[in-house]
Formats: structure tokens, C-alpha cells, sequence
């Protein structure tokens, strides 16, 4: 059976008290037998004294014996007197016939030393008939010695009446201190109790408080636990907090957060992991194997796990968009929490946009390689001593202008297209009369068309359509698409532009009746240098760059452009915008708007 509280103060109480009162009566009594016996001692020398003065006194020829039973009854105690040669010459208890028989009495200690120090000297023994002895010398006596012995036996009935009184005494108290700290304990267990259950609810509620006023020790106890409660309830709210702040960084992070115990399983993953991963079941508890199967995920995790030692490196994560992830891993120390953090960042576009940077390097310097080649050798023609050749000398002088127009051109279509892609171009919206748009640009290509033997022509362009949008871009746009239109075009085709309103937007579009383009060009076809055919494309003069601005500014404009062709029926690339271009601003007064042909690159 356990002990309460109440049981525990109870028995300790009453275990102090015990002892308390125990060791009191022991020392008192002790005390109280030792005090008794020495005033005895110093009585018996008293009066040993007085009886050595009376005997000196006592004539010469006295009757010791005689002498001795007198002072024995006056001292109430037995009365010995002895000679200076030890010899008994009287005993208050012995016979006047026995005297004789007594043995001598010189060599007993207290007698030695009454004879060596002058003065009365005493001594006790101890065991079943105990006795108190005391010596007194004699000056001037045919004695020597005055020998007095006291029984002890009335003492120790005495103290021991007296240890009895007090052990009862000790009883009473006893009893009076157990009923003391049965309601001592009571209270105090009481207390405690209720301290134990205002304890037991703050586990599930921190805004439970004691209410106990005391000014005791339980008082400041219950005035501790509540302020404890308070800390607590702050310590956690402001916890939650930060949780919950962590948990929104973690959840609107792009980045993968992944986070492994000391086994090796998930103990959090955030959205964009699973994300990633293309998981919409949970991810806690399972193995990352089992969560990314990945094996080489997988590895460093456990690698890092192993050696504690942070790794780095990109992996492949397979789904229905594959994607290429830069994986940071390190182990977690803080004690109680080991384990391995992954940190996934999505780097496909990273890596295509790298890709994008280097066929973009790679194909300048391709185009700009075979015209500085072409004007390198005339120069060095010329230089070689072409230049005195007239006739050879303007073959060569016509070869540098007209690779020197296609590095022109080709770095003034890199220029545009930069500041397209920067969005720094001044986009001004103003009235744009679609049918009068149309013939300004056939205007501008009737004499290319003409001379290439191909026939230029508007088609179904509404009379009273006016659209919101930057004149100035939709010419660079619409001369882009006439001019590859007209380039790639053989003799006898068709060039038609056509505007049409549908579905809420603007539909331009240039169509041709020239070799088409196979499908599987489409969807590069608005890459920056990409060419169906380099041969050709070359021989034509294109940089491979004017699609490509096509896609940017009709982008920039708030629309689309598509793509329809056939091998050997033709192609159409048709313009798609909206009605008023977004965000337009009135627009300044530019003389630059005064030409047809400012500003325009094909």
C-alpha cells in the first residue's frame, strides 16, 4: 500500500517528534543521574570532613569502635576509621569482634590519594549493590583515616522514579503531537491535492490558475505554478506562432524542403516537393526511395546520413514533366532531431535557358563567322593586288557591302530583339485603320515582289475596321512576315495578307503559296536562329532572327501568333490581337511615325 501525502507528513512528524523526545529524555536523565551522584559525592566529602575535624578533636584513650557507631548513626552511613599503618580500628558496621578480622585497608585508592593530596577523595562502584566512597586524612589523631561508605541504591530508585514521570511526560507530549500533525498533514495534503489537480489540468488547458491565497510555502507553490502556467501558455503561443510563420515559408517556398529522422524516414515535406515529385498522397513517414523514387536521391540522403557530411548534386526526377533538380543535402545535429534536410531546387528552366545561352553563342558566332570570312578574303584579294583589277576590284568592293549589310542587319536585329526581351520598347496605342494598314504595306513590297516574279495582294480586309495598337510595332511584325514571305517564294507564287475580326480579337495574316514547311519544323520555328533550310537561308540573306521578333512583339502587343503549312501547298503565319492594346497611353507626338519605313528591320 503507498503512502500519501497526507500518511507521509504524518509519519515524519511524527518520527521527529519521537526522536526528538527520545533523545531529550535519554540525555536528561542521564544528565539528572549524573548531577544526583555528584551532589551525593560532594555531600559524603562534606561530611567525611566535619567527621575528620570531630575525631581530631576526640581525647587521647577514646573508644574508636564506640566512635564509630556513634558517628555512623549522626552521618547515616557507614562510618570506617583507620590507622596510618591501614590497620581498622573502627566500623560503625562491624562487630566490636570482627574488627580484628578486617583486612587492611591502606592500599585503597581513595585512600591513597586523601594521604597524598591532604584533602577528602571519593570513588564509586558500580554492579549490583553500587557504592559511593569518600576518604578523609586526619592531622593530628592516632587514626589516620576517615572512611565513609554510602549506598547508592536510594539514588537509583530516585532517578529511576524520575526517568518514569518524564518517559510518561514524553507520551503525553507524544500524543498531543500526533493529533498536532494528523491535522498538520491533513491541511497541508489538502492543499497539495488540490495543487496536483489545478496541475493536471493545465496539461490540456494553460489558462487554468490554482486560486489557492495562502501565505505559507504551498501559497508560494500554488503563486509559482500559476505564473509557470502563464510562461507556459506564452512560451506556446508564441511557439505556434513561429510555427506557423515557419510553416507558411516552408509552404509557399519554390524550393523542395525534405526532412529525414535518424532512421532515415520523412518527417516533413512542403507543397513544392510534393510538387515535384508529383505526389498528392501524403509523404510522412516513408522512405524518400519510397516517396522520389530516385535511387540516386536516395543515395545522397543516405550518404549524407552516414558520412555527416554535407553533398551537393542534380538528379533527374521522371514524372509527367520531367524535371532537372539541384539537390542540397546536410545533416541536422540539434540534439534530438538528427537527421538529413534536402533542399530541391527546379533548374529545367535554369538548365534550358543555359541551353538557349549557348545555341545562342554558338549560332552568332556561326552567322557572324561566314560574312567577316567573306569580307576578310576580299579585303586580302584587294590587298593581294585585285584592287588594280577594275572589273575585279567592284566584284570584290560589292562582296564586303553586301556581307557589311548582313552584319548590319544581323546586329540590328540582335539590338531589337534585345530591347523586345528587356521590355524596354515605348509601346503608344493609336487608332490603326486595319484596311489602310494593309495597303501601306503592299505599297512598301510591290517593287520586291515585282522584281522576285512574285504577286503581292490584299484579300478580305474589312473596310471599316480600326484597331487600338502600336502602329510603329505592327509594321515591323507585318514586314518581317512579307519579307521571309517573299524571299522564300518562288516565280509565279502568291503573296496575300487578309485581316478578319473573330472571337473578340484581330486576325492578320501573310500567306504564301511558296515550298511549305514540314511539321516537324513548327514548333522551332520562332526559335532565334533556327532555319528550315541554312542553305537557302544564307543565299537569301536572312539572319534568322525575324520569326523570332515576330513572337516577341506580337507578345508585346498582347497577342499570339500561330503557324499553318504544307510541304509544297504553302504556309500562313497569322497575327492574333486583341482589339485595344492593354495599358495604352495617348500617344506622343514622334517624327518618327511620319515615315512608313522608320524604325522597321526585316
Amino acid at each position: 500500500m503507498r503512502l500519501g501525502i497526507h500518511g507521509r507528513l504524518f509519519i515524519l512528524a511524527m518520527g521527529i517528534v519521537a526522536i526528538a523526545v527520545t533523545m531529550t529524555s535519554r540525555y536528561v536523565s542521564g544528565d539528572l543521574r549524573e548531577s544526583i551522584e555528584e551532589r551525593l559525592t560532594r555531600d559524603l566529602e562534606v561530611r567525611a570532613e566535619l567527621l575528620a575535624h570531630q575525631i581530631g578533636a576526640a581525647p587521647a584513650g577514646t573508644d574508636w569502635q564506640t566512635m564509630a557507631e556513634e558517628l555512623g548513626h549522626v552521618a547515616q552511613c557507614r562510618v570506617t576509621l583507620v590507622g596510618a599503618d591501614g590497620v581498622v580500628r573502627g566500623d560503625s558496621e562491624t562487630a566490636r569482634t570482627e574488627i580484628a578480622r578486617l583486612e587492611n585497608w591502606g592500599n585503597r585508592p581513595e585512600i591513597r590519594r586523601a594521604l597524598e593530596s591532604g584533602r577528602p577523595a571519593s570513588t564509586s562502584r558500580t554492579g549490583r549493590h553500587p557504592l559511593l566512597f569518600a576518604a578523609a586524612p586526619l592531622d593530628a589523631s592516632p587514626l589516620r583515616i576517615v572512611y565513609l561508605t554510602q549506598s547508592l541504591v536510594p539514588l537509583q530508585t530516585a532517578a529511576a522514579r524520575a526517568e518514569q514521570l518524564m518517559w510518561m511526560g514524553a507520551m503525553a507530549a507524544l500524543g498531543v503531537a500526533a493529533v498536532l500533525a494528523a491535522l498538520w498533514s491533513r491541511v497541508v495534503s489538502q492543499s497539495i491535492r488540490q495543487l496536483r489537480t489545478s496541475a493536471l489540468a493545465m496539461l490540456d488547458d494553460l489558462s487554468v490558475r490554482t486560486h489557492v491565497r495562502r501565505t505559507d510555502e504551498v501559497g508560494a507553490l500554488a503563486e509559482a505554478l500559476d505564473q509557470l502556467a502563464d510562461n507556459q501558455k506564452r512560451t506556446v503561443e508564441k511557439l505556434g506562432g513561429e510555427r506557423d510563420r515557419l510553416a507558411g515559408v516552408l509552404e509557399t517556398m519554390a524550393e523542395g524542403v525534405l526532412l529525414t529522422d535518424r532512421t532515415g524516414r520523412i518527417v516533413l515535406a512542403n507543397g513544392s516537393l510534393r510538387m515535384m515529385v508529383a505526389s498528392s498522397g501524403p509523404l510522412v513517414g516513408k522512405e524518400p526511395i519510397e516517396a522520389i523514387r530516385n535511387n540516386e536521391l536516395a543515395d545522397m540522403i543516405e550518404r549524407v546520413q552516414r558520412t555527416e557530411s554535407p553533398a551537393t548534386g542534380e538528379v533527374e526526377l521522371i514524372g509527367i514533366l520531367p524535371r532537372r533538380v539541384l539537390v542540397r543535402a546536410a545533416p541536422l545535429t540539434v540534439s534530438g532531431n538528427e537527421g538529413v534536410v534536402v533542399v530541391l531546387s527546379d533548374v529545367t528552366e535554369l538548365r534550358r535557358l543555359e541551353t538557349l545561352r549557348r545555341d545562342f553563342v554558338a549560332n552568332v558566332s556561326h552567322e557572324l563567322r561566314t560574312p567577316i570570312a567573306a569580307i576578310r578574303a576580299a579585303a586580302e584579294t584587294l590587298e593581294d593586288g585585285a584592287i588594280d583589277d577594275p572589273e575585279a576590284a567592284r566584284d570584290f568592293l560589292g562582296m564586303i557591302a553586301r556581307h557589311g549589310d548582313r552584319l548590319h542587319q544581323l546586329v540590328e536585329d540582335l539590338l531589337e530583339l534585345s530591347r523586345i526581351e528587356a521590355q524596354k520598347l515605348d509601346l503608344q496605342a493609336i487608332p490603326v485603320d486595319a484596311r489602310e494598314l494593309i495597303d501601306h504595306m503592299i505599297s512598301l513590297y510591290t517593287l520586291s515582289a515585282a522584281r522576285r516574279e512574285v504577286l503581292l495582294e490584299a484579300r478580305a480586309c474589312p473596310a471599316d475596321l480600326t484597331l487600338s495598337t502600336d502602329r510603329r510595332a505592327l509594321e515591323q511584325i507585318l514586314s518581317n512576315l512579307i519579307d521571309n514571305a517573299l524571299k522564300y517564294a518562288s516565280r509565279g507564287s502568291r503573296v496575300t495578307l487578309s485581316v478578319a475580326e473573330k472571337e473578340g480579337e484581330v486576325r492578320i495574316a501573310v500567306a504564301d503559296t511558296g515550298p511549305g514547311i514540314a511539321a516537324k519544323h513548327l514548333p522551332r520555328l520562332f526559335e532565334r536562329f533556327y532555319r528550315v533550310d541554312r542553305g537557302r537561308s544564307r543565299d537569301v540573306g536572312g539572319t534568322g532572327l525575324g520569326l523570332s521578333i515576330v513572337k516577341h512583339l506580337t507578345e508585346a502587343l498582347g497577342g499570339h501568333v500561330t503557324v499553318e503549312s504544307l510541304p509544297g501547298v504553302g504556309s500562313t503565319f497569322t497575327i492574333h490581337l486583341p482589339v485595344k492594346l492593354a495599358g495604352s497611353r495617348p500617344a506622343p507626338l514622334d517624327d518618327t511615325r511620319s515615315s512608313p519605313d522608320a524604325g522597321l528591320t526585316h
